[in-house]
């Protein structure tokens, strides 16, 4: 979809979301933009980075957010979203349709601070940074939750829930790790050359909000790695005395196995098989005998 023409304090910006081959032409043909760019902006492969290209005459941004696949399950990934300057007019791509990345872009165009095209950049992308916060918060309160539960008993859909957040803070982590390298590295390109001192700010809010987020995600994911060790390690424990009462049942169940199949075999004369209590002694011999394993058990602390 590209959405109607807007403008930014006298720029042109296109808006376009999810668009298709048709709209692609469009873009090509009416703007005058290369078939390249427009498929190197709307790949959902690709990583945050900025281009300028002084005989093109563009300046292409690309950076990550965050996409649901199941907001319930705190389940999600990161998408691409790229903001062309390409001979004075400012295109967006959201390939991927991102709410976030709609937002970010309507609070910029909405903010009456935001008096530069180069502003609406930075502004927005400052709103996408913030949001991986609310997602941050809802994965402790998650956290908290599962810490609680699996410590009273463990089942396996807690167990699935820990991997969910393990998953979304893995892709998380690494796109806030990424974005932040890429503003730190955005003042001393192109689009920083000669910035006054309200770009200059507008940077640092930027780059202060991506450490902020980093540091939220990597005590996060500190956190869940820590309690995911201490459930193995539980686990493991757990089937480790499982392991020793089944092992100290087999062998108790042996003894009296061993004996009455002694006894039980078709042969003449046996010890003891004349005698009228014969059974009961021989029940004896074995409660005798795993009394002796156990107490020997006890002593080498293997119970």
């Amino acid at each position: 979809m590209i959405k109607p023409e807007k403008t930014i304090n006298g720029t042109k910006w296109i808006e376009t979301i999810q668009i298709n081959a048709e709209e692609r032409a469009t873009l090509e043909d009416q703007y005058g933009i290369d078939e390249d760019i427009i498929e190197y902006v709307t790949d959902n492969d690709e990583s945050t980075n900025y281009v300028y290209d002084i005989n093109e005459d563009y300046q292409l941004f690309i950076f990550l957010a965050p996409y649901a696949l199941d907001k319930d399950a705190l389940r999600y990934i990161t998408q691409p979203f790229g903001m062309l300057l390409h001979k004075g007019v400012l295109f967006t791509f959201n390939q991927s349709g991102i709410p976030e990345v709609n937002t970010a872009l309507y609070s910029a165009l909405d903010n009456p601070e935001v008096k530069s095209v180069d502003a609406f950049i930075l502004e927005t992308l400052f709103t996408v940074v913030d949001s991986f916060i609310p997602i941050s918060r809802a994965i402790t309160k998650k956290r908290n939750y599962l810490d609680k539960m699996l410590n009273r008993k463990t089942k396996n859909s807690d167990l699935v829930s820990l991997s969910y957040l393990q998953q979304t803070l893995t892709f998380l982590s690494s796109a806030v790790q990424i974005n932040l390298s890429e503003l730190d590295r955005l003042p001393k390109t192109h689009f920083g050359v000669g910035a006054d001192q309200d770009k200059i700010d507008l940077f640092e809010d930027v780059q202060i909000e991506g450490e902020q987020v980093q540091r939220m995600f990597e005590i996060e994911t500190q956190v869940v790695d820590r309690i995911d060790h201490t459930l193995n390690s539980l686990a493991n424990n757990n089937l480790n005395d499982t392991m020793k009462f089944l092992t100290i049942w087999s062998l108790t169940m042996a003894v009296p196995t061993i004996i009455t199949g002694f006894y039980g075999m078709n042969v003449k004369k046996l010890p003891l098989a004349g005698m009228q209590d014969a059974w009961m002694l021989t029940l004896g011999i074995s409660v005798a005998l795993i009394v002796a394993m156990l107490i020997m058990l006890k002593v080498w602390r293997k119970m």
